[in-house]
């Protein structure tokens, strides 16, 4: 099994975009998926960490540049 990331941009999209298409994309996939979530909408900084406790994935949130990087394994 392959820990390289998969990369989910949801740069421009605003709320609830980028945590409904986070949620169908974990729902694709299988326990233990890397998923790299890159967002603007500063909602994003809420809705994703708040999805991923709820559902059981880990979920690490680093910003740069105005762009929030979410680094999130499927629980």
């Amino acid at each position: 099994m392959t820990t390289d990331p998969q990369t989910l941009d949801c740069r421009g999209l605003k709320c609830p975009l980028p945590v409904l298409k986070l949620e169908k994309r974990l729902a694709e996939s299988t326990p233990g998926t890397h998923l790299l979530v890159l967002a603007t909408d500063p909602m994003a900084r809420i809705d994703i960490p708040l999805h991923c406790r709820q559902n059981g994935h880990a979920c690490t949130l680093v910003e740069t540049d105005g762009a929030l990087r979410f680094a999130i394994v499927r629980g």
